[in-house]
């Protein structure tokens, strides 16, 4: 058994442990909090000053979930000289951040690459939110990043996504900006003077129990920019803690990113299929 609360207004953790577990004794919250039986949004977190935004849900469990264990190694799709592609793992942070202290996939990358006599330096071409799994891209340089990033216009970005509900029209193009709210950390779709132009197509692939299996392409990378869009259609990602529903796992997977490699002009393309978790969405019923 465990205790769930979802996120009404920003906080910390602990202090929001301690304003919902009142009946509990503090000591009793901080070893919990220290043994990782506490997860936010389904990632178990140890660090009391975590930040909270609105809509995340928070767990308290008896024990610590083992799931949650970062991997050693990565999947790598591709890899040359100058960039690196690999399959990140839903649940695993593509690069680390001031407030995080979690491992995360460049860190992971960069150990599993080094050698005692010579360390791997990596530069973060395109990034991923913490529970989409696929392709993420990293180049070797940062002259190469910033080379491959000048053209990012031109990259095809695809995605699958499973949504709640069946949509109608079966396919569509959602041409709506985006704003991102500093204080809920979410994005806010709409015209407004701090707007930027976000563009996602998309396209029915098969539905069942209610559920909807999506072929998505971007033109615009905008930050959370599918999970924003298909929930102000009317169909939120299963799992998707800020935009929808929490769950076990979000329904949002970076299935394919073509790129032309700088110099060369040799066309890269970069592809996985989803894991069984992700497509075992389709079988659970809303």
């Amino acid at each position: 058994m465990s205790d769930k609360f979802y996120v009404k207004e920003p906080s910390s953790l602990l202090v929001f442990l301690n304003q919902h577990l009142h009946q509990w004794a503090r000591s009793k919250i901080k070893a919990r909090l220290q043994t990782g039986c506490v997860s936010v949004n389904d990632r178990s977190i140890t660090q009391h000053n975590h930040p909270l935004h609105v809509g995340d849900l928070v767990e308290i469990g008896a024990s610590a979930k083992a799931a949650n264990a970062s991997p050693t190694k990565l999947d790598i799709l591709y890899s040359d000289q100058d960039l690196i592609a690999i399959n990140k793992p839903a649940g695993l942070l593509s690069v680390g951040t001031t407030k995080e202290t979690q491992q995360h996939a460049l860190a992971i990358l960069r150990n599993q690459l080094s050698r005692p006599s010579k360390a791997v330096k990596l530069w973060p071409v395109n990034r991923i939110d913490r529970d989409t799994s696929g392709v993420l891209l990293f180049a070797t340089s940062k002259e190469m990043r910033e080379a491959v990033m000048d053209k990012w216009e031109q990259a095809e970005k695809n995605y699958l996504a499973i949504v709640v509900g069946i949509p109608h029209p079966a396919q569509g193009t959602i041409n709506q900006p985006l704003r991102l709210d500093e204080v809920e950390y979410r994005m806010h779709v709409g015209t407004h003077p701090n707007a930027k132009p976000a563009v996602t197509h998309y396209q029915t692939e098969r539905s069942s129990n209610n559920r909807t299996l999506l072929n998505v392409q971007l033109e615009t990378g905008r930050q959370h920019q599918i999970r924003a869009h298909l929930s102000w259609l009317g169909y939120p990602i299963v799992g998707d803690p800020r935009y929808g529903t929490a769950g076990g796992r979000m329904g949002l997977h970076s299935m394919r990113l073509k790129i032309i490699k700088p110099k060369s002009g040799k066309e890269l393309i970069f592809e996985t299929p989803p894991p069984a978790d992700f497509l075992a969405l389709m079988k659970a019923t809303t």
